[in-house]
């Protein structure tokens, strides 16, 4: 269930109650008029906003000053779902669709990250970001700038360290660091979680992510090595070179040679007719 919280006034706002102070023989002539003319002045004011017909939608002339504009506060972020079909751990969505799932790793120059959605947007892709909680820290802006996109966000660990290697205590509180974080900013932990520093999650890092909230530890079958460098056109080549329907692709926000790539990636796929879509649709 997404659940929508109403923020609190802004501050530019003025208040109800220093609106009172400053006029109160006014407001107290405001409530006597319009409880005689339209029933009750709470009713009139709450309901004014919303209705279309009656004494609400057509107040009294002294009491049609709008009331302080409200913006209403971001839905919470989708939680985490069991794909009954798929393993705990996923490397790759059905192969009878011609549907891809193009996943980053969020670290990084913001910069280049925001360039990285902005590109995919251009070309109707959507994508999967996993995300490292401290770079949440750093740039917090980015977890609803990739939510307000139409992307999937999820938990890279909080320090993006080896997590296999780690004792479970530590490798709780990197898997649960990250979470927090997640559910600080956007309302939920995040669709997926992806291991740190490696491919596939030992089996105690699968079970500690299912206790924190995760049904599915997300990995792939598809390996960009965007992260070494090689150039764009070897980033294109490498990806070109092994998606297939289902694939879900590993590439990271952070290095040049993947903003340059992209264009051309995602160019070829909609040639072949295969759609870039979250990790979510991929296995819908």
């Amino acid at each position: 269930m997404v659940r929508v919280t109403t923020p609190a006034r802004p501050p530019q706002h003025p208040t109800e109650e220093s609106v009172t102070r400053a006029a109160p023989d006014r407001r107290a002539a405001l409530r006597s008029g319009v409880a005689l003319a339209a029933g009750t002045f709470a009713a009139g004011t709450l309901t004014a906003g919303c209705a279309t017909t009656g004494a609400a939608a057509h107040p009294p002339a002294a009491s049609r000053t709008p009331p302080p504009t409200h913006r209403a506060a971001p839905a919470a972020a989708p939680a985490p779902r069991r794909f009954p079909q798929q393993p705990a751990e996923i490397t790759h969505g059905p192969r009878d669709h011609p549907r891809v799932a193009l996943t980053f790793h969020g670290q990084g120059d913001p910069a280049v990250a925001r360039t990285l959605l902005g590109e995919a947007e251009k070309s109707g892709a959507r994508v999967t970001v996993l995300a490292v909680g401290t770079w949440l820290d750093e740039h917090p802006d980015l977890a609803r700038r990739i939510l307000d996109g139409g992307h999937d966000l999820g938990n890279h660990t909080l320090r993006h360290l080896d997590i296999n290697a780690m004792s479970e205590a530590d490798a709780d509180a990197e898997i649960r660091g990250c979470a927090e974080r997640l559910r600080r900013l956007t309302g939920s932990i995040g669709t997926w979680f992806r291991p740190s520093r490696t491919p596939r999650a030992s089996p105690a890092v699968e079970r500690l992510a299912r206790g924190a909230g995760y049904p599915h530890v997300l990995s792939y079958d598809l390996d960009s090595l965007d992260y070494t460098s090689p150039g764009a056109p070897a980033v294109t080549r490498q990806v070109l070179g092994g998606i297939r329907n289902g694939s879900v692709v590993s590439m990271h926000f952070g290095y040049a040679d993947t903003v340059a790539a992209l264009p051309a990636v995602l160019e070829e796929l909609g040639r072949r007719g295969l759609r870039a879509v979250t990790t979510t649709e991929l296995l819908s």
